[in-house]
């Protein structure tokens, strides 16, 4: 596989899923910490990998082993004390010496504001249902520029808006445990839109020297078979978790299709969509000066109509084929036989990265895009110090093969990051879903590399050798 000397082999992270040391120097709760603790959940991510610790050791295995960037996140919590929004030196001081250390290993940072973890004062107040929460992270996002903006240059404002509001609005897994409320997840996805294209805005009146831009979690959708029912299904859900913010992002407003579609959807509910005027403008904005797309891709869809009751349920345990997901009006996912899937009922299907790639160029023109995430969650244990996972070499393999057809067709394609690093906390799994590179003994937080670590050594060594 012939890589160009220019595209990035990169691996990400998050804080909260990282980090642990939820406690100390000053950091305050966000809502996932209440969650864990309050509802006797039996996991809890207060050490999860603690790279809050051990950020140095995991930043030079990805020295050694070739992974010239990361994606790590800011927690918005270590950065400010209160709802007074007074800054925290030793969140400041933190995130100084992680983006040093990234910088003196030669591992390029690209930095996420907001990755599912807002505070819980922000959180209580309505989250991304209040307007208020815009100018709140706007605060955070400012002063992380100020302080860090110097040496990072790659930023990322939020992390998958339609993951955040379909857990907690749609899905009903992530807090408020709210179910089927569409209108809300329309309302909060675009509140998102409006806060990343006014953190775009102000990075660049603040004449940063960087790329900034947002990351979307995009997942093909396609009709189980051949009938118009079933055309009509994939249409709705692509506009719901597709379409609308990529309107947003690209255009800087919904297309009439887009606002059509939505609006009918919450028709059903009794429930209308509208942008207030003074928004249109802030949308646009954004969109002139947005710098990237990344793209997070882990399945695409296969749907068929569904216009009874909605019936979601999760799988959040890797019991493989217990998962459903029916919305009244839109469809029903269905799963082909032909198609493999992961045991948490994840299509494994890199051509929908590829058709996602097309798509984005055919509807909104010629983008810098990175995959940003992209990786194969497994139950895995250490044998003799190592984990076989020739599967996870086998996923990755694919879905590079996919994006570089996509860029034999003209897609702008500059990286791509593997979730994840290292073994990471899983929001509803807790440490039994494992997409690390490197295996995580979370008892003694020793890391290992992988079989899959060694490979994607090989590959970068490989073609740094042809590109000399």
């Amino acid at each position: 596989m012939k890589l160009e000397k220019d595209f990035i082999i990169g691996a990400a992270t998050a804080a909260y899923q990282g980090e642990g040391a939820v406690s100390i120097d000053g950091r305050i709760p966000i809502y996932w910490d209440r969650e864990y603790h309050q509802l006797g959940c039996k996991f809890n991510a207060d050490i999860a990998s603690d790279f809050y610790h051990k950020y140095e050791e995991d930043i030079i295995n990805a020295e050694k082993f070739n992974i010239k960037a990361i994606r790590i996140s800011i927690a918005w919590s270590r950065i400010i004390l209160n709802e007074k929004n007074e800054i925290n030196e030793k969140g400041i001081n933190y995130y100084n010496k992680l983006i040093n250390c990234c910088i003196n290993h030669n591992v390029d940072p690209y930095v996420t504001l907001h990755h599912f973890d807002t505070p819980l004062i922000f959180f209580e107040k309505g989250d991304w249902l209040n307007k208020e929460n815009i100018d709140n992270f706007l605060f955070f996002a400012k002063v992380c520029f100020k302080n860090f903006g110097d040496r990072v240059k790659h930023w990322i404002t939020i992390n998958e808006p339609w993951s955040i509001v379909c857990g907690q609005y749609i899905i009903g897994h992530f807090p408020p445990h709210i179910k089927y409320d569409i209108e809300k997840a329309v309302l909060a996805m675009h509140n998102m839109m409006i806060a990343h294209s006014k953190c775009v805005v102000m990075y660049k009146n603040m004449k940063m020297p960087g790329e900034i831009g947002i990351v979307h979690i995009l997942e093909s959708k396609y009709p189980f078979n051949n009938s118009i029912e079933s055309e009509n299904a994939a249409k709705k859900e692509d506009i719901l978790a597709n379409a609308f913010l990529l309107d947003a992002t690209f255009y800087g407003s919904y297309s009439n299709n887009t606002m059509s579609q939505i609006n009918e959807i919450l028709l059903m509910y009794d429930k209308h969509f509208d942008i207030p005027e003074e928004e249109k403008a802030v949308l646009l904005n954004g969109a002139k000066l947005n710098d990237f797309l990344g793209l997070n891709y882990y399945a695409s869809h296969f749907l068929s109509p569904w216009d009874k009751d909605n019936y979601i349920h999760h799988n959040g345990t890797g019991e493989k084929g217990s998962s459903c997901f029916r919305l009244k009006g839109i469809g029903e996912r269905l799963t082909k036989s032909n198609i493999k899937t992961t045991s948490w009922d994840w299509p494994i299907y890199p051509k929908g990265l590829e058709d996602m790639l097309i798509r984005i160029k055919n509807d909104y023109g010629d983008k810098k895009i990175y995959i940003t995430e992209n990786g194969m969650g497994s139950l895995e244990s250490l044998d003799n110090g190592s984990v076989d996972d020739e599967y996870r070499i086998e996923y990755i393999k694919e879905h590079l093969e996919a994006i570089f057809r996509a860029k034999e067709k003209g897609i702008n394609v500059k990286g791509y990051f593997i979730w994840s690093l290292f073994d990471l906390f899983s929001w509803t799994n807790g440490y039994n879903k494992r997409y690390g590179l490197f295996y995580t003994d979370f008892e003694t937080q020793k890391r290992y590399p992988k079989k899959s670590a060694f490979w994607v050594k090989g590959l970068i060594d490989e073609n740094k050798s042809n590109n000399i």
